[in-house]
């Protein structure tokens, strides 16, 4: 009888287990009415297919400028995105950029059914770039929020079109900032993550990305933005990858603000527009 309880139980937690590896695999797609018509600006409706096969919905505004930026967004959120991707785009395009935003694989209208969280969304960035590259742009920078900040750390040390970045909020170990996603996005105890996370490889069929790997690789302009409050990312784990990649990288830079998780553009909007555009026009 104790035996059959214990079974139960270990079978029971297996199962929660693999549904909220799942759920997460598997965000709510978030979609919304606003455009870049809202700031006054003109913009096409884009598809972008990927290298392994998908297509992305996008927004490309063209200001005939010599400078294009790509956006990128965080986890669960889309192009629509109004807590940072907004405003960070009307910054972008007052300040005169050519911008592309999409909706990475499993987001917003894009295809794809699962996310990977940064791992195969490298090839969403990568395909982008492309595409622009077949519209005769030849170097981009980017600017990415959370995942989308890991790719673009990824990015600059995978794709050689990439001249710049501004990593907001970026996680370091996926371990970790998985772990405390839990709490964070599902409102469950840090402990299940070891529970969680093979099913969240199996259903996803993806890998944790190693971010730190980076700081060994990158020699470009790099912003790297950490907030005091963030749940999801340590100061110090940014501050560690900075450090790291000083040693061979003297065009990288960090910014510790006050904010939690990707809200320094919230809290302090000024200030972000500030540091940002003057990264840009310095290193791009």
């Amino acid at each position: 009888m104790i035996v059959a309880i214990i079974l139960f139980i270990i079978f029971a937690l297996l199962a929660f287990s693999a549904f909220v590896g799942y759920k997460m695999v598997t965000p709510p797609r978030q979609k919304g009415q606003w455009t870049p018509k809202d700031f006054g600006y003109e913009y096409d409706e884009v598809t972008i297919e990927t290298r392994d096969g998908l297509k992305l919905k996008g927004w490309w505004i063209n200001q005939e400028g010599d400078r294009t930026v790509i956006l990128l967004h965080g986890y669960t959120a889309s192009k629509w995105n109004e807590t940072y991707i907004k405003p960070a785009l009307k910054f972008l395009l007052d300040a005169g950029f050519n911008v592309l935003l999409f909706d990475f694989r499993a987001h917003g209208e894009s295809e794809g059914n699962r996310t990977t969280v940064g791992d195969k969304e490298l090839i969403d960035l990568i395909s982008a770039v492309d595409w622009l590259e077949r519209k005769g742009v030849k170097r981009v920078g980017v600017v990415g929020f959370s995942m989308g900040a890991i790719v673009t750390i990824r990015g600059l040390g995978e794709d050689e079109r990439i001249a710049c970045g501004v990593a907001d909020s970026p996680p370091i170990y996926m371990d970790k900032t998985g772990a405390r996603g839990l709490k964070y996005f599902a409102n469950l105890p840090e402990f299940l993550y070891p529970l969680v996370k093979p099913f969240t490889l199996i259903f996803s069929g993806g890998r944790v990305v190693n971010v730190i790997e980076y700081a060994d690789r990158i020699r470009k302009p790099l912003l790297l933005i950490a907030g005091k409050k963030d749940p999801l990312v340590k100061v110090e784990e940014v501050k560690e990858f900075y450090e790291r990649n000083k040693r061979i990288n003297e065009r990288v830079e960090l910014w510790i603000t006050e904010a939690p998780h990707v809200r320094t553009i919230v809290e302090n909007p000024e200030g972000w527009k500030e540091r940002v555009m003057d990264f840009l026009n310095r290193h791009f």
